[in-house]
């Protein structure tokens, strides 16, 4: 009797052990690696950098580009640098401090920021100057429109329309031309003014034309604009002909002024970007011209090449220019691969087919307010 109560206490004693000792196994898969979800392979990141939002077309252009990116697994940074030169150097340096491969600049001054975008490249970031040129050969490559011709049609819009070859000095004096340049630290509003300068100087030379003011709009801001265009009013006595403006914001700004004056539609005026609100003053009568850069073809060139620089391998082809060429500035040393695509002059008679049709910009932007009587069939 006493021999089966010890055997029944050692298997208790074993069962419950072995319990135990199970319980403690449980534990075990947990704390190795064996269950761990295999790690993801990191995205490689690229860096997109504007200027501002102030300029309609570049928050539409963060967006096209962001999401092309992002399509082909890029992970995209972005910054906006409000017009601040100090703070898109910041902003800059610290995307290349998060590791990207690559970034697409749309600089605030093309001189300032070669002081980040050197340090970018030398840390082997590929750097795409992104419709305004970077003045440094560091970059990889600039890509933007043909900025003189865009300045050669700006000034032939205004003088079609006041008929300079055929304007009567003898009668009228020389006709008063007005130049609103854009802002200063832009290199391509001095390739604006070299495209306009080669319509406008031929009817100076000849005496057609008298220039009466000639300013530059910092930032490109409208109300600047505005403030010079009074300015300019008030010193001319209103006896302005035409105005040659650099963009669409420039433009309407200077059109307020004008306007208050009984000057808008009267004098022709240049704008450029063929915007909402000035392809809308277009079909107002009141801005003259604009200049379509279709942008819709230049963000994707410039994710198509840095993609292609990333990956070691291209396929779009790049002409040199030297910096002295791009900035008509002798001093500059080095050159820059650039890619330059074709824009279009839209006026009242083409605006519809070139800007609505296109859908480029909305029908309902492009006439809003414009009597009903006025309106042309929907596309």
């Amino acid at each position: 009797m006493k021999s089966k109560r010890t055997i029944l206490l050692v298997f208790v004693v074993l069962t419950i052990a072995s319990m135990l000792v199970g319980c403690g196994t449980k534990a075990t898969p947990a704390a190795s690696g064996d269950n761990n979800p295999p790690a993801q392979t990191e995205k490689i990141k690229v860096g997109l950098s504007f200027s501002d939002y102030a300029t309609e077309r570049w928050k539409n252009e963060e967006v096209l580009m962001r999401g092309l990116l992002e399509e082909k697994g890029y992970e995209v940074l972005s910054q906006e640098a409000n017009h601040d030169v100090k703070l898109q150097n910041d902003q800059i340096d610290n995307m290349v401090s998060q590791g990207v491969k690559a970034l697409i600049v749309v600089a605030e001054d093309g001189d300032a920021i070669v002081t980040s975008v050197d340090k970018a490249a030398d840390a082997g970031v590929i750097v795409v100057a992104y419709d305004r040129l970077i003045k440094t050969s560091k970059i990889a490559a600039y890509l933007s429109f043909n900025n003189v011709e865009v300045g050669r049609q700006q000034a032939l819009g205004v003088m079609t329309a006041l008929d300079m070859d055929n304007w009567d000095v003898a009668a009228n004096g020389p006709a008063r031309i007005v130049k609103l340049g854009g802002s200063p630290t832009d290199n391509n509003a001095i390739l604006f003014r070299q495209g306009q300068d080669l319509i406008v100087d031929p009817y100076v030379e000849a005496g057609k034309i008298e220039i009466v003011a000639d300013q530059w709009v910092e930032n490109w801001d409208a109300a600047n604009a505005l403030k010079l265009m009074e300015n300019i009013l008030t010193a001319a006595g209103n006896d302005i002909d035409g105005v040659v403006a650099s963009n669409d914001g420039t433009a309407l700004g200077a059109l307020q002024a004008m306007k208050a004056q009984g000057l808008a539609g009267v004098a022709p005026i240049s704008g450029q970007d063929a915007t909402a609100d000035g392809c809308n003053s277009i079909v107002k009568g009141e801005l003259t011209v604009s200049i379509l850069k279709d942008i819709r073809n230049l963000g994707p060139l410039a994710v198509q090449l840095a993609d292609e620089l990333i990956k070691g391998a291209g396929t779009l082809e790049l002409t040199d220019y030297t910096l002295a060429e791009l900035t008509l500035n002798d001093a500059l040393q080095g050159s820059v691969k650039c890619l330059f695509l074709e824009v279009q002059q839209v006026n009242k008679d083409n605006v519809f087919d070139l800007v609505v049709k296109s859908e480029f910009q909305t029908y309902d932007d492009v006439y809003r307010d414009i009597p009903a009587d006025q309106l042309p069939p929907k596309p």
